[in-house]
């Protein structure tokens, strides 16, 4: 800050006074500096950002908002939409594991094991291990977090692995368990130890919300250790429970359904009353005149294509519906907002491709992905999929079955679809002959076990060995061993003799 005349003034006669005055004024200044989100006056007046902990927020609200939430999921045909398009990117066809033990015997058998337990692993009997992933993620973003526990069998029970699991809905946790517990804490049913671990969960017996598990005293709760339990939620603070994903966004959804509505009503209101017949002199029949169907009887109820008489009437006016502009508009803008909201392109919510082209689809995606792979292997794979394995290991170990409780594992979430298959086969040609990728690579990014891919192909080539059968370049044409004529296996008709010359290479070659 410059000095002002006055300072100019006090130090031809003060300089030491003067100095210490600029100073002092530039130390005041650099004080009251600061950001203007951190204001207080006219423009932040009613401005509610409390300094509670995420629990305590989570605590006041995670309930409503898991309701209202529901709620608008079964009702609004916009938050289904968002729901289901974050759960098929995140899971689509599974997220599947592989046995990394470094024996690959050992891990075939692992593989071969699981897969078998898959088709069982369901404790109410209906899904298998994807189809509770689907469902597991489902409850995460729709009610913000979901329980899975780890229900052991015994062996008699004829499962590949005693093992199952039992997916429970957020509202099992008890919430009225909060506070001190004696070195350690309860927060909204979830106990701690004194170093902050997580030692139990507090469940209900039944679902609070059924009546019948009311009835049976289902309201009562329990300890069950925390080894038992997958706790599966976002944690965007260092939160114990989660919340809807939506959450920023149910009131906008809410509004573009009053809105929606209130649009409707209006414009079923304009359809009722189609003309009204009226007096010759308007001023002679009230301020209400009694108003009469085409049989006489008192008209007290509207409805469309009416023709209403006033008393006398001898004239007949139309009605003419009022065009209201801007709807289209302000229901692009509101799902624009929910789709940020809930964190999907908006094109994917809407299924409104009219605004893009391949280049801006492409580009959006891109960041929608990575957001998803983010998801995958930050959020779902360590709190889901890792305990599950652990446990699936432990179990087959105990039956003897495995010779290790321990195994490591690989993760392949699915693969996402191209926007150009070819661009995309061919960049990823490039990465393996670049170096840059190894072939297991790019087939595990296509959502499947390199090993049993390549077991496959090797499988086919011994085959087509046996039978003598070469593959051309051509995709439509095989060769027989042996012979010089090839078929074309989609019209079945004997092609040109297989060693004929190209006219085009005839004339390169002349």
């Amino acid at each position: 800050m410059s000095a002002t005349w006055f300072d100019h003034a006090i130090a031809t006669v003060a300089p030491r006074m003067a100095a210490r005055r600029v100073m002092a004024r530039q130390a005041f200044e650099t004080l009251t500096r600061g950001y203007d989100g951190a204001a207080r006056g006219r423009r932040t007046e009613g401005w509610r950002a409390p300094g509670s902990s995420a629990d305590t927020e989570i605590g006041v609200a995670g309930a409503l908002l898991r309701d209202r939430m529901r709620d608008l999921v079964r009702n609004n045909p916009h938050a289904a939409k968002a729901v289901a398009v974050l759960v098929n990117n995140i899971i689509g066809a599974g997220i599947m594991p592989r046995a990394a033990s470094g024996d690959d015997t050992l891990d075939r058998k692992i593989d071969a094991l699981f897969e078998r337990w898959t088709a069982e692993c369901d404790a109410d009997g209906q899904l298998d291990f994807y189809g509770l992933q689907t469902l597991i993620c489902r409850e995460m973003v729709e009610a913000g977090e979901v329980l899975v526990r780890r229900r052991l069998r015994r062996s008699s029970d004829g499962l590949p692995v005693p093992l199952q699991l039992q997916v429970l809905e957020a509202d099992f946790l008890d919430a009225t368990k909060s506070g001190a517990l004696g070195a350690g804490r309860l927060v909204q049913g979830i106990e701690f130890d004194p170093v902050g671990k997580r030692r139990a969960y507090w469940l209900h017996a039944e679902h609070p919300g059924d009546a019948y598990g009311a009835l049976q005293n289902g309201l009562q709760s329990r300890p069950v250790p925390a080894t038992e339990i997958a706790h599966v939620y976002e944690k965007q603070r260092t939160q114990a429970r989660g919340v809807p994903w939506g959450a920023p966004v149910i009131r906008s959804l809410r509004d573009l359904d009053d809105y929606e509505v209130a649009e409707l009503v209006r414009k079923k209101t304009e359809a009722c009353v189609t003309a009204i017949v009226f007096g010759d002199d308007e001023a002679q029949q009230g301020i209400a005149p009694s108003v009469v169907d085409a049989d006489g009887n008192r008209v007290e109820q509207f409805e469309p294509g009416l023709i209403a008489y006033a008393r006398g009437g001898k004239d007949i006016r139309f009605n003419q519906p009022s065009a209201t502009g801007g709807y289209g508009e302000y229901k692009r803008a509101s799902l624009h907002t929910i789709s940020a909201g809930f964190r999907v392109p908006y094109e994917l919510l809407t299924g409104d491709l009219s605004q893009v082209n391949y280049s801006s689809i492409r580009a959006g995606l891109v960041e929608f992905r990575r957001q998803i792979d983010a998801v995958q292997w930050q959020l779902f794979i360590p709190m889901f999929c890792a305990p599950v394995w652990r446990w699936f290991t432990e179990a087959a170990w105990a039956a003897g079955q495995i010779p290790s409780p321990t195994v490591p594992v690989e993760w392949s979430p699915p693969k996402f679809e191209a926007v150009d298959p070819q661009k995309d086969a061919m960049a990823n040609l490039l990465s393996i002959r670049s170096g840059t990728m190894t072939l297991a690579e790019v087939i595990a990014k296509q959502g499947r076990n390199p090993d049993a891919v390549l077991a496959e192909i090797a499988s086919t080539n011994a085959k087509l060995d046996a039978l003598g059968l070469v593959l051309d370049s051509d995709p439509r044409r095989v060769t027989k061993t042996g012979s010089a004529q090839t078929t074309d296996p989609v019209t079945d008709d004997p092609t040109a003799d297989a060693d004929e010359t190209d006219p085009a290479q005839a004339d390169q070659q002349d």
